[in-house]
């Protein structure tokens, strides 16, 4: 009589680790499929006092590059919306 012996391998649920290049691109075709673009944009000090002096920006968070972010997101959304 002769036993076949199959190795049998247990399925794992953990999902395998994606690499860090494999993570920003999983991300980067994530913002394509929901029409977002990544971009680093450079502003002069004139612009930034611009969003302040319209409202947009808070006089004391003008060094501050999230406040900055934020006040440009609100400039687009009233301005191109």
């Amino acid at each position: 009589m002769v036993h076949s012996e199959a190795a049998v391998i247990p399925p794992t649920n953990k999902p395998s680790k994606c690499s860090p290049a494999a993570e920003r691109m999983r991300r980067y075709r994530e913002r394509r499929r929901e029409g977002l673009r990544c971009l680093i944009i450079e502003l002069r000090e004139t612009e930034i006092d611009a969003l302040a002096r319209n409202g947009f920006l808070k006089a004391d968070a003008r060094n501050d590059p999230y406040s900055i972010e934020m006040a440009l997101y609100e400039f687009f959304e009233r301005t191109l919306a």
